[in-house]
């Protein structure tokens, strides 16, 4: 007779570069348990990524916004939860609303890092040493682990699938067609600001690398319209505007058509990097000490003034000098060498 299988629920984080970074907990998780089903309780957006990553059963739609708590709606969402039968949650977010659900489903083993009052609601409650695990992708990992064992290295890297029929099939959509020289530039940064690489060097990296024969496709959000318009405005038609006009898994398969990649330290940054491109990955008032691109292929560009990282939404001194001062030839100079390297290797 076939033993049961281990079934577990994991609680996913809101934003999309922490998503993409969760699959590496999905693939230890899958390591350790042969056979594991595993469900994933994420926000709408997030479940474009959820559908590329062959470690996920099934992706359950998380209703709740930020900062609601709907009591009664958590509850029957963890009510409808109980007859499959899961053998453990593991809470990502640290918030005392995100732990209801998996105490609501009665799943009897309940993992997650001590958060804010969860007492009761988790009962595998971990204290965080964040000197031993400095990254965020490692404070998720070690959640597959039993409590105090030592975190397993090296960690598994994200890699999000791609099913080439679907990528031409956006590509023919959008009515575009990728070339050997197609360079993406994500020009948004969901934090804020002080994030974002201006426009005007985005604008002027793009006329550049056109006229080195490259196609440029400018990709983001709705809510990086603006910055997007700006850009394709000052490079003169060099670079194509698509922000706000493709949905999060267009954008995945517009990036998977990249022969190179410039990014803000944004989602689409580690988006870009679980697809394997060469990547540049642009950081100001943010470090890549936590939050880095999990790519053997992607090359950190930072200016590391005195100033930064200063993690604000918007620089504190209203200069913005660690992006303003990140010239578009350093980060042309760096696109060459990722080129070469992968050219040879």
């Amino acid at each position: 007779m076939a033993l049961p299988r281990y079934r577990i629920l994991v609680v996913a984080p809101a934003w999309v570069g922490d998503m993409v970074m969760a699959q590496a907990l999905f693939m230890r998780l899958q390591q350790l348990h042969p056979g594991l089903e595993l469900d994933v309780l994420a926000p709408d957006w997030t479940i474009p990524l959820l559908s590329r990553m062959p470690e996920v059963r099934e992706a359950i739609p998380n209703p709740f916004r930020h900062g609601e708590l709907k009591p009664g709606a958590r509850y029957r969402l963890g009510q409808s939860l109980r007859a499959r039968g899961y053998d453990q949650a593991i809470v990502l977010p640290n918030s005392w609303k995100s732990a209801l659900v998996p105490f609501f489903a009665g799943i009897p083993q309940r993992s997650g890092y001590r958060g804010e009052m969860r007492w009761g609601l988790l009962n595998d409650r971990r204290r965080l040493d964040a000197s031993k695990l400095p990254l965020m992708v490692e404070r998720f990992v070690a959640l597959a682990h039993a409590p105090g064992s030592a975190l397993q290295v090296p960690l598994p890297l994200p890699a999000l699938s791609v099913d080439e029929s679907r990528r031409q099939a956006t590509l023919a959509k959008l009515g575009l067609t990728a070339s050997a020289r197609t360079a993406v530039l994500c020009v948004g940064a969901e934090y804020g600001p002080a994030k974002r690489w201006p426009p005007q060097h985005f604008a002027e990296l793009g006329k550049t690398l056109h006229g080195q024969g490259f196609q440029v496709w400018l990709v983001g959000s709705a809510k990086d319209a603006e910055a997007g318009s700006e850009a394709a405005r000052l490079s003169g038609g060099a670079c194509l505007d698509l922000c706000g006009k493709t949905s999060l898994d267009e954008v995945v398969d517009l990036l998977a058509s990249a022969s190179v990649v410039v990014s803000n330290d944004s989602g689409l940054m580690h988006v870009a990097a679980a697809l394997g491109k060469p990547l540049i990955a642009l950081y100001g008032s943010s470090s890549p000490a936590f939050t880095p691109p999990l790519s053997r292929k992607a090359r950190i560009v930072s200016l590391h003034l005195p100033c930064s990282p200063c993690f604000k939404r918007e620089c504190p001194l209203g200069h913005l000098d660690c992006l303003v001062k990140l010239t578009p030839q350093r980060v042309l100079d760096e696109i060459t060498a990722a080129l070469d390297k992968e050219d040879h290797d």
